[in-house]
C-alpha cells in the first residue's frame, strides 16, 4: 500500500525499481480483518463484490451464525452461478500505523477454490478512495 497520508501524490520511479519488469503479476495484499492478519488478498478492480473464500472464514474462527443470509448469485467467468454462504462485515486495517486505514468491508463467503484467501473489490476500493497501480503492484 502506497501514500495513504497524501493521495495526491502518484507512484514513484522507486515504487517500481523493487519489481522485475515486465511483469503480468497480479496485485496482491495482506490486510488486518478484524483479529486476523489475512495474506493472498486479490485486489480487483473488475469485480462488484468483496468476497472472503469459505477456508479462511474458517481460520479466523468465526462461527457459522454469524452470517447474514443471501440468496442472490454470484455469476462468474463462463456463467457457473455460485451461491454464497452469507454476508459478513469485518473491519479491515490497510497499511501501518501512523498510515492507516480502517472501514467495514461486506463480505460475500463463498464455499469454493480459490489461490486467494478473499478479493476487494471496486466497493471498497472506492470506499477508501484508494488508486490501484497492477503496474507497481501497489494500492
Amino acid at each position: 500500500m502506497a501514500r495513504l497520508d497524501n493521495p495526491s501524490i502518484g507512484f514513484s520511479e522507486e515504487d517500481e525499481r523493487r519489481l522485475h519488469h515486465p511483469h503480468d503479476d497480479a496485485l496482491v495484499v495482506s490486510i488486518r480483518a478484524g483479529d486476523y492478519n489475512m495474506h493472498q488478498v486479490l485486489v480487483d478492480n473488475s469485480s462488484s463484490a468483496d468476497i472472503l473464500h469459505y477456508p479462511a472464514f474458517q481460520q479466523m474462527g468465526i462461527g457459522r451464525e454469524q452470517l447474514v443470509p443471501k440468496n442472490a448469485p454470484l455469476v462468474g467467468f463462463g456463467g457457473t452461478r455460485v451461491y454464497p454462504l452469507g454476508v459478513i462485515t469485518l473491519s479491515e486495517t490497510v497499511e501501518d500505523y501512523p498510515q492507516q486505514i480502517t472501514k467495514d468491508v461486506v463480505f460475500l463467503v463463498v464455499n469454493c477454490s480459490s489461490a486467494y484467501n478473499a478479493i476487494l473489490a471496486r466497493p471498497t476500493l472506492n470506499a477508501w478512495k484508494a488508486v490501484t497501480s497492477t503496474y507497481h503492484l501497489m494500492v
